[in-house]
Protein backbone atom coordinates (compact mmCIF):
# COMPACT_ATOMS: atom_id res chain seq x y z
CA UNK A 1 0.00 0.00 0.00
CA UNK A 2 1.46 3.37 -1.05
CA UNK A 3 1.15 6.24 1.41
CA UNK A 4 -0.64 9.19 -0.18
CA UNK A 5 2.06 11.72 0.55
CA UNK A 6 2.37 15.08 -1.16
CA UNK A 7 4.96 13.62 -3.53
CA UNK A 8 2.75 10.66 -4.39
CA UNK A 9 -0.20 12.91 -5.15
CA UNK A 10 1.98 15.19 -7.29
CA UNK A 11 3.17 12.22 -9.35
CA UNK A 12 -0.31 10.82 -9.88
CA UNK A 13 -1.70 14.23 -10.84
CA UNK A 14 1.17 14.88 -13.26
CA UNK A 15 0.79 11.46 -14.89
CA UNK A 16 -2.92 12.18 -15.30
CA UNK A 17 -2.30 15.60 -16.88
CA UNK A 18 0.29 14.29 -19.33
CA UNK A 19 -1.91 11.37 -20.36
CA UNK A 20 -5.00 13.53 -20.89
CA UNK A 21 -2.94 15.85 -23.11
CA UNK A 22 -2.46 12.83 -25.35
CA UNK A 23 1.26 12.46 -24.70
CA UNK A 24 3.09 9.25 -23.72
CA UNK A 25 3.98 9.33 -20.02
CA UNK A 26 7.71 8.60 -19.88
CA UNK A 27 10.00 8.86 -16.88
CA UNK A 28 11.98 11.55 -18.72
CA UNK A 29 8.90 13.71 -19.24
CA UNK A 30 7.84 13.17 -15.63
CA UNK A 31 11.27 14.34 -14.43
CA UNK A 32 10.98 17.44 -16.64
CA UNK A 33 7.44 18.31 -15.52
CA UNK A 34 8.13 17.78 -11.83
CA UNK A 35 11.60 19.33 -11.84
CA UNK A 36 13.27 16.31 -10.22
CA UNK A 37 16.07 13.94 -11.18
CA UNK A 38 15.57 10.82 -13.28
CA UNK A 39 16.72 8.51 -10.42
CA UNK A 40 14.09 10.09 -8.14
CA UNK A 41 11.40 9.46 -10.75
CA UNK A 42 12.49 5.85 -11.23
CA UNK A 43 12.35 5.21 -7.47
CA UNK A 44 8.87 6.75 -7.12
CA UNK A 45 7.52 4.97 -10.19
CA UNK A 46 8.71 1.67 -8.72
CA UNK A 47 6.74 2.42 -5.53
CA UNK A 48 3.66 3.38 -7.56
CA UNK A 49 3.91 0.15 -9.56
CA UNK A 50 4.30 -1.91 -6.38
CA UNK A 51 1.23 -0.16 -4.99
CA UNK A 52 -0.72 -0.95 -8.19
CA UNK A 53 -1.33 2.72 -8.91
CA UNK A 54 0.47 2.73 -12.27
CA UNK A 55 1.37 0.11 -14.87
CA UNK A 56 3.51 -0.14 -18.01
CA UNK A 57 1.35 -1.84 -20.66
CA UNK A 58 4.01 -1.45 -23.37
CA UNK A 59 7.02 -1.60 -21.00
CA UNK A 60 7.78 2.04 -21.86
CA UNK A 61 5.09 4.60 -21.09
CA UNK A 62 3.18 4.70 -17.82
CA UNK A 63 -0.55 4.44 -17.35
CA UNK A 64 -2.66 4.98 -14.26
CA UNK A 65 -4.55 1.96 -13.02
CA UNK A 66 -8.21 2.42 -12.10
CA UNK A 67 -7.14 2.92 -8.49
CA UNK A 68 -4.42 5.34 -9.51
CA UNK A 69 -6.78 7.36 -11.68
CA UNK A 70 -9.34 7.67 -8.87
CA UNK A 71 -6.59 8.93 -6.56
CA UNK A 72 -5.36 11.39 -9.20
CA UNK A 73 -8.86 12.73 -9.80
CA UNK A 74 -9.31 13.38 -6.08
CA UNK A 75 -6.25 15.64 -6.18
CA UNK A 76 -7.34 17.31 -9.42
CA UNK A 77 -10.77 17.98 -7.90
CA UNK A 78 -9.28 19.62 -4.80
CA UNK A 79 -6.91 21.68 -6.92
CA UNK A 80 -9.57 23.03 -9.27
CA UNK A 81 -12.01 23.73 -6.46
CA UNK A 82 -9.31 25.71 -4.66
CA UNK A 83 -8.51 27.67 -7.81
CA UNK A 84 -12.19 28.55 -8.15
CA UNK A 85 -12.48 29.51 -4.49
CA UNK A 86 -9.39 31.73 -4.65
CA UNK A 87 -10.58 33.46 -7.81
CA UNK A 88 -14.21 33.98 -6.78
CA UNK A 89 -13.94 34.62 -3.08
CA UNK A 90 -10.52 36.26 -2.73
CA UNK A 91 -10.14 37.87 -6.17
CA UNK A 92 -6.81 36.17 -6.77
CA UNK A 93 -5.86 36.75 -10.46
CA UNK A 94 -6.35 33.76 -12.75
CA UNK A 95 -2.61 33.63 -13.49
CA UNK A 96 -1.82 33.22 -9.77
CA UNK A 97 -4.44 30.74 -8.52
CA UNK A 98 -2.63 27.67 -9.89
CA UNK A 99 0.50 28.20 -7.80
CA UNK A 100 -1.53 28.96 -4.67
CA UNK A 101 -3.72 25.87 -5.15
CA UNK A 102 -0.58 23.75 -5.55
CA UNK A 103 0.40 24.71 -2.01
CA UNK A 104 -3.03 24.15 -0.47
CA UNK A 105 -4.38 21.06 -2.22
CA UNK A 106 -2.46 18.53 -0.12
CA UNK A 107 -3.69 19.94 3.19
CA UNK A 108 -7.38 20.22 2.29
CA UNK A 109 -9.57 17.82 4.25
CA UNK A 110 -12.50 16.05 2.64
CA UNK A 111 -14.92 17.91 4.90
CA UNK A 112 -13.52 21.33 3.97
CA UNK A 113 -13.44 20.33 0.30
CA UNK A 114 -17.16 19.62 0.39
CA UNK A 115 -17.90 22.86 2.26
CA UNK A 116 -15.99 24.84 -0.39
CA UNK A 117 -17.83 22.99 -3.15
CA UNK A 118 -21.21 23.79 -1.56
CA UNK A 119 -20.29 27.44 -0.86
CA UNK A 120 -19.36 27.89 -4.52
CA UNK A 121 -22.62 26.34 -5.71
CA UNK A 122 -21.02 23.11 -6.97
CA UNK A 123 -19.05 24.63 -9.87
CA UNK A 124 -18.33 22.46 -12.91
CA UNK A 125 -15.28 24.39 -14.20
CA UNK A 126 -12.39 26.33 -12.70
CA UNK A 127 -11.26 29.84 -13.79
CA UNK A 128 -9.24 28.41 -16.68
CA UNK A 129 -12.19 26.40 -17.99
CA UNK A 130 -10.82 23.09 -16.72
CA UNK A 131 -13.64 20.71 -15.74
CA UNK A 132 -13.85 19.92 -12.04
CA UNK A 133 -14.13 16.16 -11.43
CA UNK A 134 -17.32 15.21 -9.55
CA UNK A 135 -17.07 13.56 -6.16
CA UNK A 136 -18.49 10.40 -7.69
CA UNK A 137 -19.19 9.25 -11.21
CA UNK A 138 -17.69 9.72 -14.66
CA UNK A 139 -15.34 12.58 -15.50
CA UNK A 140 -14.55 13.78 -19.03
CA UNK A 141 -11.38 15.86 -19.35
CA UNK A 142 -12.18 16.76 -23.02
CA UNK A 143 -9.74 19.36 -24.28
CA UNK A 144 -11.51 20.35 -27.49
CA UNK A 145 -9.55 21.68 -30.46
CA UNK A 146 -6.42 23.79 -30.00
CA UNK A 147 -6.47 27.27 -31.55
CA UNK A 148 -3.22 26.32 -33.27
CA UNK A 149 -5.19 23.93 -35.53
CA UNK A 150 -8.07 26.26 -36.44
CA UNK A 151 -8.19 27.41 -40.06
CA UNK A 152 -8.19 31.16 -40.87
CA UNK A 153 -11.67 32.53 -41.50
CA UNK A 154 -13.25 30.62 -38.62
CA UNK A 155 -15.02 32.05 -35.61
CA UNK A 156 -13.76 30.40 -32.44
CA UNK A 157 -15.22 29.92 -28.95
CA UNK A 158 -12.77 29.50 -26.08
CA UNK A 159 -13.61 26.73 -23.60
CA UNK A 160 -10.40 26.41 -21.64
CA UNK A 161 -6.87 27.79 -21.41
CA UNK A 162 -3.97 25.75 -20.08
CA UNK A 163 -2.65 27.04 -16.76
CA UNK A 164 0.89 25.69 -17.21
CA UNK A 165 2.43 29.13 -17.87
CA UNK A 166 1.37 31.97 -15.57
CA UNK A 167 3.00 34.68 -17.71
CA UNK A 168 1.14 33.41 -20.78
CA UNK A 169 -2.11 33.35 -18.81
CA UNK A 170 -1.61 36.93 -17.72
CA UNK A 171 -0.98 38.05 -21.32
CA UNK A 172 -3.96 36.12 -22.71
CA UNK A 173 -6.15 37.57 -19.97
CA UNK A 174 -5.09 41.08 -20.93
CA UNK A 175 -6.10 40.33 -24.53
CA UNK A 176 -9.47 38.95 -23.43
CA UNK A 177 -8.66 35.40 -24.55
CA UNK A 178 -10.44 33.69 -21.65
CA UNK A 179 -13.05 30.93 -21.33
CA UNK A 180 -16.29 32.09 -22.93
CA UNK A 181 -14.61 34.54 -25.31
CA UNK A 182 -15.38 34.41 -29.04
CA UNK A 183 -13.25 35.85 -31.83
CA UNK A 184 -12.42 35.57 -35.52
CA UNK A 185 -9.27 33.82 -36.70
CA UNK A 186 -7.99 36.20 -39.36
CA UNK A 187 -4.79 34.77 -40.77
CA UNK A 188 -1.67 32.75 -40.12
CA UNK A 189 1.70 34.26 -40.96
CA UNK A 190 3.96 31.83 -42.89
CA UNK A 191 7.15 30.16 -41.65
CA UNK A 192 6.08 29.86 -38.04
CA UNK A 193 4.86 33.42 -37.74
CA UNK A 194 2.03 34.53 -35.44
CA UNK A 195 -1.64 33.79 -35.84
CA UNK A 196 -3.81 36.90 -36.06
CA UNK A 197 -7.20 37.07 -34.39
CA UNK A 198 -9.83 39.80 -34.22
CA UNK A 199 -11.23 40.12 -30.71
CA UNK A 200 -13.40 43.00 -29.47
CA UNK A 201 -12.69 44.81 -32.73
CA UNK A 202 -8.90 44.63 -32.27
CA UNK A 203 -6.37 42.64 -34.30
CA UNK A 204 -4.07 40.70 -32.01
CA UNK A 205 -1.09 38.49 -32.83
CA UNK A 206 -0.64 35.19 -30.97
CA UNK A 207 2.55 33.17 -31.33
CA UNK A 208 2.41 29.39 -31.65
CA UNK A 209 3.21 28.75 -27.94
CA UNK A 210 0.12 30.78 -27.05
CA UNK A 211 -2.21 29.19 -29.62
CA UNK A 212 -1.29 25.77 -28.20
CA UNK A 213 -2.64 26.82 -24.79
CA UNK A 214 -6.09 27.92 -25.99
CA UNK A 215 -8.75 25.25 -26.59
CA UNK A 216 -12.40 25.35 -27.62
CA UNK A 217 -14.54 24.79 -30.68
CA UNK A 218 -15.22 26.35 -34.06
CA UNK A 219 -18.51 28.23 -34.33
CA UNK A 220 -18.41 29.01 -38.05
CA UNK A 221 -15.94 28.55 -40.87
CA UNK A 222 -15.11 31.07 -43.58
CA UNK A 223 -12.61 32.06 -46.21
CA UNK A 224 -8.94 32.45 -45.27
CA UNK A 225 -8.00 36.07 -44.77
CA UNK A 226 -11.41 37.14 -43.42
CA UNK A 227 -12.57 39.20 -41.75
Amino acid sequence: MVTMSRATEDYLKTIYHIATRGEPVTTGLLAQELGVSSPSVSAMVKRLEDGELVSRPDNRSLRLTDTGERAALRVVRRHRLLETFLARMLDVPWDEVHAEAELLEHALSERLEERIDAALGHPTHDPHGDPIPPRHGHHDEGWGVALELVEPGARFHVERVSDRDSAALRHLGELGVVPGAEFDVAEQEPFGGPRWIVIDGQRRALGTPLTRLVHGYVLTTGQPGTP
